[in-house]
């Protein structure tokens, strides 16, 4: 949003004070702007003589001093806001032509909100069902791929796909980093966040040099896709395009897959709200301030059954009214948007895509996994660390004796997760066949968009859908801001592991290969534990 903007002055003379009489005797006249509406929305029977004196003068030296002139329409701002549109970036764009520019799908925007007010789906059924059993793995249900020589077995197997142009790699662009910035939006994948090779390079550029150094040792071409998101696009697409950031070349060519999802907030579900504020853990405040939250919450419910419950949450700038919708949607965007299609044109031989978050640093085309990824013969096959105390977020879990990926959001009982030995890394190695016929198509039909948007749907039907409640801030009049909690759904990669017809298998990985740079408090251990020279032998610079 733009920035509320404080003009601020140097006073030379310190403290000091002025005697003001009669009609001088007013205050400055910040303090009239601020507290003037309020005293005109009240009865003027309720205000004391000297309030009542006191606006007599306002009004008379409105009257009659020149310097005061503005004051009126300073007031009526304050009594009347106007929301500003969003220009910044978009041109102007309505909410209607965005929701039309970025891929909006009405139809499940529609089912989501069928679901979410009958309560099929919500902050409460996130969750399994309490009586869910969760237990560890198993030795026998992940390969381990931390034995340097088991691996060495597959390395020939994997640099001779290399050679022949099997294998790809897509990596995942379409966050705004909050968590990287503690709050503010960023494009995490352009932030130069430590220095190799003299100097400090961005997530994607160290992404694009690994993939230029196996390139280099074994030959053969290799695509390297970036998906993005309305919220990232444009400012990658011209971060590529600027003259010397040619960060692929060598063997490398770089593909952007533009984000066709994009979710429309919603009012959020009173019991959403009342579950989040009364049913999950919160710190009890002492007593007065405990009271001042309590009514806030009720202020809120109520604000939310005024509103409509489950309804569209259109009250605000349009970009404050648009959700990302998980990186679920990152891979199928690559065959609504066309890429996948074009990829299959351009590299007729392709076979395999490593997908990998771009925090997942040492993530790479290991020839050694790529051979063991195809001895597995899964449609998705996963890669998973030792879990450590400060990864959050689920873990690999056998569910109903099935070996799954439980995401966090899912997990019946929080201490659950730490009873769990990996932490997924969502690195993913990915069957292209395998995966096409998980969603029904046919290289022919990636043509179609018709049936592509139809295979889409009926796929992300059987995917959970998860519902969080965000703060969202409007800004109205001058510097003045109201937040309001409004309700969004995500689709999480993982949760294909939970469809019976997908094949899945999963891979034990180093740390240093598997572990994330989610904040940047990490960095200074990321650092001293070796992680970063690691990385750097991973890397072409040239």
């Amino acid at each position: 949003m733009d920035p509320v903007v404080y003009d601020f002055g140097i006073n030379p003379r310190g403290t000091f004070a002025d005697v003001l009489s009669r009609d001088e005797a007013l205050m400055p006249m910040g303090y009239y702007a601020m507290h003037m509406p309020q005293w005109l929305r009240m009865e003027q029977r309720t205000l004391s003589p000297m309030r009542r004196a006191e606006l007599q003068r306002f009004g008379a030296a409105c009257r009659t001093r020149p310097e005061l002139g503005g004051m009126t329409r300073t007031l009526f701002d304050r009594l009347l806001p106007q929301i500003k549109r969003d220009t910044s970036r978009r041109g102007g764009a309505t909410l209607a032509e965005l929701l039309e520019r970025f891929g909006f799908d009405r139809a499940q925007h529609e089912q989501i909100r069928t679901d979410l007010k009958s309560g099929r789906i919500g902050l409460a059924q996130n969750r399994l069902p309490a009586n869910t059993t969760i237990e560890d793995v198993r030795a026998d249900d992940v390969c381990d791929a931390t034995d340097v020589q088991s691996l060495e077995a597959h390395r020939q197997r994997g640099i001779e796909a290399l050679r022949a142009g099997e294998v790809g790699v897509v990596s995942l662009a379409a966050g705004a980093g909050s968590r990287w910035t503690q709050g503010a939006g960023v494009v995490k994948a352009l932030n130069p966040f430590a220095r190799f090779a003299g100097k400090h390079r961005t997530f994607m550029e160290l992404h694009f040099a690994k993939s230029r150094r196996i390139s280099r040792l074994h030959g053969g071409a290799i695509p390297h896709v970036v998906t993005t998101s309305y919220l990232t696009h444009e400012p990658i697409e011209e971060y590529l395009a600027a003259p010397g950031n040619n960060i692929a070349g060598g063997g490398v060519k770089a593909f952007l897959s533009p984000g066709r999802s994009v979710g429309l907030r919603m009012i959020p579900m009173a019991r959403d709200l009342r579950f989040a504020w009364e049913e999950m853990p919160q710190q009890l405040l002492d007593e007065q301030a405990q009271k001042v939250r309590e009514s806030l919450h009720a202020a809120l419910i109520g604000w939310a059954q005024q509103a409509g419950e489950g309804s569209d949450y259109t009250d605000n700038l349009p970009m404050q009214c648009l959700h990302p919708v998980g990186h679920w949607f990152e891979v199928s965007n690559m065959l609504r948007n066309g890429l996948l299609a074009q990829l299959l044109r351009d590299y007729p031989r392709l076979k395999y895509l490593m997908l990998h978050n771009i925090d997942t640093l040492g993530a790479d085309l290991d020839p050694a996994m790529v051979g063991l990824n195809m001895s597995l013969g899964a449609c998705l096959t996963f890669e998973v660390i030792t879990r450590h105390v400060h990864d959050r977020g689920g873990g690999l879990a056998r569910v109903g004796g099935h070996v799954r990926l439980v995401e966090g959001l899912a997990m019946p009982r929080e201490e659950a997760e730490f009873a769990l030995s990996y932490y997924n890394t969502l690195t993913t190695w990915i069957d292209v066949q395998q995966l096409l016929n998980a969603f029904g198509l046919t290289r022919e039909d990636l043509t179609n968009e018709a049936a592509v948007t139809a295979a889409i749907r009926k796929v992300s039907a059987r995917i959970p859908t998860y519902i969080t409640l965000k703060d969202v801030k409007k800004r109205w009049g001058h510097g003045q801001e109201d937040v309001f909690p409004v309700a969004q759904f995500e689709k999480l990669w993982g949760d294909m592991t939970w469809l019976p017809d997908v094949a899945c298998k999963f891979v034990v990985v180093p740390r240093m290969r598997g572990q994330q740079l989610k904040d940047a408090a990490q960095l200074d251990g990321w650092l001293r534990d070796g992680s970063a020279a690691y990385i750097e032998t991973l890397c072409d610079w040239q």
